[in-house]
């Protein structure tokens, strides 16, 4: 019998757990325990064990991702944290780079440094651009600065030096002599963390992995403690946030890079179903507890970025926030879930998020003490959940608390009932997942003809159908087990690892040998990392140069043979840089020399081959379970809509919507005009008849 694999997920709301073993899979959901989110993962464990009778002996790997370090950031509830740094240069986190994210606010908010002034600290040494020492470290007043932040009672430490990302030597050299007077202060070096020039980005990005690393190591080691203690001999694994799977070491020495870890796995899951189904253009769709998520994903591949924003100060204002430098998976996060608080702004608009009720004490017809109201309450007004059977029974829903939060804080300044202001929530949390999705679209480039949506996550498959209709998609896929898509999508990540690194290059001047011997150094530190977890299975790897016109101020991604560079590979890398930026702007720049900012080497295991799945034979359309009364979001009218149980839907079979497909996790909502049919794989295909 093959061993299983586990993984679990922990979000706002809920903790997801997934396990398979071959063909078979088992999955759970539990509440998040926000105080201790191993105790919610432990408890998770415990049911999903329990349902599919096995032990702790039996799981051969687990692997877990987790918005912790996230959350940390947003809510400010990391280490007192100091920034060691080259004199004159302790405001870098304060200054940014002067650039105003709504030009025409007089009263701009700019986000708040990790770190206060007092504690970012700065010491006597200077590197040039080339690495060339300036001016020594000063380890004498280095010791000072030791002292005094010993003192303050800081509890982490980050060090960014001017330059460091060329020649690490002197914060390596700070680090050895803060392991002598100072060995129990964690310390986190921009020079490991994130080497790439653009100062404010790399010490943002150093500060905060120094900020929430005493929190994430604590929280990762009483896990490891936790899954022993209950029997498991496996390796724990942890997802990070560019798509590839990582060691507990590592996670708890980067921790930053864990901070999209959640989301990444939902849109790899995207990435499987869209290869078993031929589709080479989708919009991975995620909807759970806290907020939505939405992604691109072409020829089987989510788009990857290497630049994130955290704790933004401007609702969904790109440059508001705090920037991160890490290898991530693009895609856009608003904080649209089902426990997202809906409420009136001052001008009586109705407003949704981001604000959320959470796990504790959660929307209000959870009857853990909640009184606001949130998606869930509007979508059990509304009849699209049967009260009793939430969550697969395991959270029965309160319907009378849920009208009277809508009521109290929507419905009675509006002069609307509960349920015409249920309508007015949930139509306002469809628009702004739209209009998401609708900018991610334009922002990179692409646009939603021929696109499938994949829908997945506890709200998904709720909202999914008006969601396409929205942004112009007639064709949606609910996949098995999609209450839970993004730990099922850990199972399908592979282990990997990615090292970015700056070496300034032009094509005009372009210095092969130094290129190939950072990307070769690259490589290694990449296998290293890999092999450690990878239990001798084949790696493959990739490069990616990042490239601009000289002048801009913005890089384009182009990849690179995973080879040594000959000096027949330039022009091409030049041809495919022109190719690349015509497909953004529409026409390359003739006679401009491109420069070559920084380098990324990923490293991972080789994912299994996919087989096309096969056609489903018609079959006959099971009889609902039920009928429930529901009240269409585009239309306002009340109607019964049937009800059917997705275990007793067969491969081939077809339904006519408006209709409900339940199941334990989720439920798939088929709207008016719409078709839904099971594939052979058991996947929810539904499609917009044509008007």
């Amino acid at each position: 019998m093959p061993s299983a694999r586990l993984a679990a997920d922990i979000g706002g709301t809920f903790t997801d757990l997934a396990l398979e073993r071959g063909a078979e899979r088992w999955t759970a959901k539990v509440l998040t325990t926000p105080a201790a989110p191993e105790r919610g993962v432990l408890e998770g464990i415990r049911v999903v064990l329990e349902k599919a009778g096995m032990t702790p002996a039996d799981v051969e790997i687990f692997i877990h991702g987790t918005t912790l370090a996230t959350n940390a950031v947003i809510e400010r509830k990391g280490a007192r944290t100091a920034l060691l740094t080259t004199e004159g240069f302790r405001d870098v986190l304060a200054l940014g780079n002067e650039s105003r994210y709504d030009q025409y606010d007089l009263n701009i908010q700019l986000p708040r440094p990790l770190v206060p002034r007092r504690w970012r600290v700065a010491v006597p040494e200077r590197l040039d651009n080339e690495g060339r020492v300036l001016l020594a470290l000063d380890e004498a007043a280095l010791r000072e600065r030791i002292a005094f932040l010993k003192s303050e009672g800081v509890e982490s430490l980050a060090i960014g030096f001017l330059h460091a990302f060329v020649n690490p030597a002197h914060e390596r050299r700070a680090a050895e002599v803060l392991a002598e007077a100072w060995p129990e202060v964690p310390v986190s070096l921009s020079s490991e963390v994130s080497p790439e020039m653009r100062e404010w980005e790399r010490f943002s990005t150093t500060v905060a992995n120094a900020y929430v690393q005493p929190l994430m190591a604590s929280y990762l080691h009483r896990l490891r403690d936790g899954v022993k203690e209950a029997g498991f001999a496996c390796p724990l694994f942890l997802m990070l946030s560019g798509g590839g799977l990582t060691t507990l070491d590592t996670a708890a020495r980067f921790p930053i890079r864990l901070v999209e870890s959640g989301p990444a796995g939902g849109a790899i899951f995207s990435a499987h179903v869209a290869r078993q189904r031929g589709l080479d253009k989708v919009l991975s769709f995620d909807m759970g507890g806290t907020t939505a998520k939405v992604c691109l994903i072409d020829d089987f591949a989510p788009q990857a970025s290497r630049t994130f924003e955290v704790a933004r100060v401007g609702r969904f204002k790109k440059g508001s926030g705090l920037p991160l430098r890490i290898p991530v998976i693009e895609m856009v996060e608003i904080g649209a879930g089902g426990g997202s608080i809906a409420q009136l702004d001052a001008l009586g608009r109705i407003q949704v998020g981001p604000e959320s009720a959470g796990a504790d004490p959660g929307p209000a017809c959870y009857g853990r003490g909640g009184t606001r109201p949130a998606v869930t309450d509007a979508n059990l007004a509304l009849g699209r959940y049967e009260p009793a059977l939430f969550a697969g029974g395991q959270f029965p829903l309160r319907t009378e608390p849920a009208k009277a939060a809508l009521a109290a804080h929507i419905g009675e300044a509006l002069g609307l009932s509960p349920e015409m202001a249920a309508l007015g929530v949930v139509e306002m949390v469809d628009e702004n997942m739209a209009n998401a999705a609708r900018v991610h679209a334009i922002e990179s480039g692409k646009g939603y003809e021929g696109r499938a949506v994949i829908a997945f996550g506890g709200g998904g498959p709720v909202h999914g159908y008006r969601v396409a209709e929205k942004i112009g998609v007639s064709r949606m896929l609910v996949p098995s087990g999609a209450g839970v898509g993004s730990a099922i999508g850990f199972l399908r990540a592979p282990v990997g690892y990615e090292v970015v690194k700056s070496l300034y290059q032009r094509f005009r001047s372009f210095d092969a040998v130094a290129v190939n011997a950072l990307l070769a150094a690259m490589s290694a530190e990449a296998r290293g990392v890999v092999e450690r977890g990878s239990f001798g299975a084949a790696l493959e790897e990739s490069r990616i140069a990042y490239m601009r016109y000289v002048g801009q101020g913005h890089e384009i991604a182009v990849r690179l043979p995973a080879r040594d560079l000959e000096g027949a590979d330039i022009a091409a890398i030049r041809e495919a840089y022109d190719t690349e930026y015509a497909r953004f702007y529409d026409r390359p720049v003739p006679g401009s020399d491109v420069e070559i900012l920084s380098f990324a080497v990923t490293v991972q295991t080789v994912l299994p081959e996919v087989a096309p799945a096969a056609g489903a034979a018609p079959a006959e359309a099971p009889a609902p379970v039920r009928t429930q009364a529901v009240r269409d979001t585009s239309s306002g009218a009340v109607a019964e809509w049937p009800v059917y149980d997705r275990e007793e839907i067969s491969p081939g079979a077809r339904l006519s919507g408006p209709c409900i497909v339940a199941e334990a996790e989720t439920s798939t909502l088929v709207g008016p005009g719409w078709t839904c049919r099971m594939d052979s794989l058991g996947y929810l295909e539904l499609t917009k008849e044509a008007a």
